[in-house]
């Protein structure tokens, strides 16, 4: 609260806007950070990924400040997570891919059309591409992360890569929904 205040005293609208960004950034690096030491598998045959509710936090950022700001908080965000990533670099390129997409894509939609129904279906919208986008990338850079061949990778896609993107996506997209109004409000 203390930090709001004084950015509403002090500084340009600017200056407000990238110390907002930062702290959905700091917020955003900390929910990804307790997703590390709790996994939740959503898909039990590709047990490295887990729910993260990251996404929740830029797509709130990306209502308030705007889409490039999401997309400047998914890579920030994405880099900092390699130092409790055991991902590695690939690990964090799918990672900004993924939550660049999802948060991008609805704020876009909401800044357009500033109403429950352009959040409702700029999230649910966000939620396909981000399935769609994420299978194709999946196809591309799962088998140097998992060592596999690409006939293994495109074995996988349907039963496993497309639940866990579209199920963590329609969860994100719930949660932003439920958040947002009192974030809007305590803002």
């Amino acid at each position: 609260v203390g930090i709001f205040v004084f950015t509403r005293c002090f500084m340009s609208k600017s200056t407000k806007k990238l110390a907002v960004a930062a702290m959905f950034a700091t917020l955003a690096y900390a929910v990804a950070a307790l997703s590390n030491v709790i996994p939740i598998p959503l898909v039990p045959s590709i047990p490295f990924l887990h729910y993260d509710a990251k996404d929740v936090i830029i797509a709130l950022c990306g209502f308030i400040l705007g889409p490039l700001y999401a997309l400047a908080v998914s890579l920030v965000v994405a880099l900092i997570e390699l130092t409790i990533s055991n991902t590695g670099i690939i690990g964090a390129v799918m990672n900004f891919l993924s939550s660049a997409v999802f948060a991008c894509s609805a704020a876009l939609i909401y800044k357009y059309k500033k109403s429950i129904y352009g959040a409702v279906f700029g999230l649910l919208a966000a939620s396909v591409l981000t399935t769609a986008f994420m299978l194709g990338w999946n196809y591309l850079i799962s088998p140097y992360y998992m060592g596999v061949p690409r006939d293994a990778i495109a074995k996988m896609l349907l039963p496993g890569f497309l639940p866990f993107n579209l199920i963590k996506s329609l969860i994100n997209s719930g949660l932003t929904l439920i958040i947002y109004k009192p974030v809007i409000n305590a803002l």
